[in-house]
């Protein structure tokens, strides 16, 4: 198998409370651990809020990509990403997902079936599945 695409980032600092960056210097952020985790929150990000933001450009691409593939016309399309950080029994962390896809003016059961074509190819769902809790949920 080759590569398509590879990037790679850099985590200095103090980790959750550090900075991120690429190594092309595209993405430089200064992170913080949120309020509801004991941390400063504030107008810093985090390593959930990254990977909600990826998770959802990727799924929603698919889901554009896909829909032109079988000829179906998307309107203002919208997916949102909802990623919880969940403490395990052991001592560890896990996430959960929530993918809401909002495809306006399909019908529910082609909005649907789109949705499960996607979570079959997109990249993000296939690093998560078997290993994380991913919802999908579609509205139209």
């Amino acid at each position: 198998m080759s590569a398509l695409y590879t990037t790679e980032a850099l985590s200095t600092g103090d980790g959750r409370n550090g900075e991120v960056r690429s190594l092309d210097g595209v993405l430089d952020e200064v992170l913080a651990v949120p309020k509801e985790m004991g941390g400063p929150g504030g107008d810093r990000t985090n390593p959930e809020q990254l990977f909600a933001a990826g998770y959802a450009a990727c799924f929603h691409n698919g889901l554009r990509l896909i829909a032109g593939q079988q000829k179906l016309k998307l309107g203002e399309s919208t997916v949102r990403s909802a990623v919880s950080l969940l403490a395990l029994d052991n001592g560890g962390f896990t996430l959960a997902v929530t993918l809401t896809a909002y495809l306006p003016g399909l019908e529910q059961s082609t909005a649907d079936q789109l949705v499960k074509t996607t979570h079959e190819v997109c990249p993000y769902s296939n690093a998560t599945r078997g290993n994380i809790e991913v919802t999908l949920k579609t509205t139209v």
